[in-house]
């Protein structure tokens, strides 16, 4: 019985924050010709966490990439909410990019001279020179869900690796995005640090209704998330809802006897 079976999808929601149909991600020509992405569908409901996981060269990267509008499209289309991403110019795209979306990196990309407050609220100035005020209610949630409030006014030299990342996800989440991509945020990380991390993605999902979609090679990463996205060979061979570690450990090792036999 295949876990998927094992434990029923969840009812399909409303709301979805990012979509993609049909597609497809070709880099070079001719004998050089790679294709990272094969008309690849997918939903990310909103207030969900998804994980993408498969084997190097699966196209796991590329896909998150495409759908935050990093990369390009060869064919088909992404959407973050009604925002089609094909055709956008740079101007739009950055716009896209402040006002919807969140990143966190396996590098938490933090300024060694700013504070751990002054790195979070970093990614607000730009609302402020749109125009847009900050919610500063939702920023001290946000500071309180990840565990920072002793420690704000820590640069990231006099903070552990795991709290590093914290200011990381506070960062991405000060902004009220409506979807955070999340590429190995644990990766840099010991276990119990991991752990955390992992922990306070979870309960933004569940206390504060954030989307996060994030790609990782780990299957206990992958058990925090609702459902599991498996790529191969740039397409999408199966889904697990509900996952746990050893469900998540038994498809890699079944994708990875399918590749040495082939």
């Amino acid at each position: 019985m295949s876990h998927a079976a094992a434990f029923p999808a969840p009812a399909p929601t409303t709301a979805v924050a990012a979509r993609a149909t049909g597609l497809s991600k070709v880099y070079g020509q001719g004998e050089t010709r790679v294709v990272a992405l094969d008309n690849v569908s997918v939903e990310f409901g909103r207030a969900r966490f998804t994980a993408i996981m498969g084997p190097s060269g699966s196209g796991k990267s590329t896909l998150m990439h495409c759908m935050a509008g990093l990369d390009s499209i060869s064919s088909g289309s992404a959407l973050i909410g009604d925002t089609e991403l094909n055709g956008l110019n740079d101007k739009h795209l950055t716009r896209l990019r402040r006002d919807k979306i969140g990143f966190i990196f396996q590098a938490f990309n933090l300024l060694p001279t700013l504070t751990a407050l002054e790195n979070i609220t970093l990614i607000t100035l730009p609302m402020d020179i749109a125009g847009r005020k900050p919610d500063r209610q939702w920023l001290e949630r946000v500071i309180q869900t990840v565990g920072l409030s002793g420690r704000l006014k820590h640069r990231p030299s006099q903070l552990s690796g795991g709290q590093q990342q914290r200011v990381a996800v506070a960062r991405a989440l000060a902004s009220q995005p409506e979807i955070i991509f999340a590429d190995e945020p644990t990766g840099n990380l010991d276990s119990r640090s991991g752990a955390e991390v992992l922990g306070f993605l979870r309960e933004s999902v569940q206390a504060m209704g954030q989307t996060i979609v994030m790609v990782t090679h780990d299957p206990v990463a992958a058990a925090h998330a609702d459902r599991v996205v498996f790529l191969a060979d740039g397409r999408i061979v199966e889904e697990l809802y509900e996952p746990t570690a050893d469900a998540v450990l038994d498809r890699m090792r079944l994708f990875d006897a399918k590749n040495r036999t082939s």
